[in-house]
């Protein structure tokens, strides 16, 4: 994955826009991932779901509580990729409280697909999600990475979750500055 540039996709989000009327005032943007990662250095944190366990009690509130430490190592932003669609991202977000770190939709599974990291998890019945992993990504290529141990799409796993936590990428943040 080192020295790799990230997929070339579209993130299909919804924005506030006070100008739609009625008790939704949100319209469509398309988000190209060009757009995100030119010119910066950003960590990209991608996770099995929203609204489950260690995605919604560690992962997210962890990279959300230490966005300032990763503010403070040159970082732009910090986005958080889950398998679900911009509807469900933006209710675990307001559920989550998140304000700092973006929480990016990837509905169709393109970004994962592509990034190598698209696992099945149908013995929970929730079908195609990611693998947890992170990296840090520089102007569009990735420069470090985190996965966790033991990708596989039978279950054969407890949902690892250390790898890809937010102080070993600040560790790497530390010893690498922009």
């Amino acid at each position: 994955m080192i020295g790799r540039d990230v997929p070339d996709i579209v993130f299909k989000t919804r924005v506030r826009d006070e100008t739609v009327e009625g008790p939704n005032p949100f319209r469509w943007q398309d988000v190209k991932t060009g757009d995100i990662f030119a010119g910066k250095r950003i960590v990209v944190f991608s996770l099995p779901g929203a609204f489950t366990p260690t995605c919604s009690n560690e992962q997210c509130p962890a990279y959300e509580r230490l966005f300032p430490d990763f503010q403070a190592h040159g970082v732009s932003d910090v986005y958080c990729i889950s398998v679900n669609d911009a509807f469900v991202m933006y209710q675990w977000g307001r559920h989550l409280g998140v304000n700092r770190i973006r929480l990016l939709p990837d509905g169709s599974a393109d970004f994962t697909r592509r990034m190598g990291m698209l696992i099945r998890k149908d013995h929970l019945g929730f079908g195609e999600r990611s693998w947890r992993y992170a990296m840090v990504v520089d102007d569009g290529r990735i420069v470090a990475w985190f996965e966790e141990p033991g990708i596989n799409d039978q279950g054969l796993d407890d949902d690892p979750y250390g790898e890809s936590a937010p102080e070993k990428v600040l560790a790497w943040l530390e010893a690498h500055p922009a």
